[in-house]
């Protein structure tokens, strides 16, 4: 079975580390398969504000944005349909994987328009 560290501090009423909850429980005798931290995955994602959005010039369904995550602006090609200017959203960099999919994001140019995400 799976418990979150949440569940786990909720019944056993302690503070403790997710580490030092898993030694204690493998030291009554309880087996602990794995401990996994799903934000770990994530962490490469950064909240970003959408800049501009402009029509892709040679694609009907696609937009060409440049967003800023706190690193200055970068221009992403983006198919969302309801992207625009001050909305904010999820940006994943060049190099983040993308967890579920077995995708790492690159730069690449996407109908002849660079995109960094």
């Amino acid at each position: 079975m799976k418990f979150s560290l949440s569940w786990l501090k909720q019944h056993l009423d302690t503070n403790a580390d997710a580490q030092t909850i898993a030694d204690t429980l493998t030291a009554i005798g309880l087996e602990i398969e794995s401990l996994e931290n799903p934000a770990e995955a994530l962490a490469p994602f950064r909240v970003a504000k959408v800049l501009t959005a402009e029509k892709h010039p040679q694609a009907d369904k696609l937009q060409v944005l440049t967003v800023d995550a706190g690193e200055g602006a970068v221009q992403v090609v983006c198919g969302a349909p309801n992207a625009r200017a001050g909305m904010l959203g999820v940006f994943g960099p060049p190099g983040a994987y993308v967890p579920g999919s077995d995708l790492t994001l690159k730069v690449a140019a996407i109908r002849g328009v660079e995109s960094r995400a």
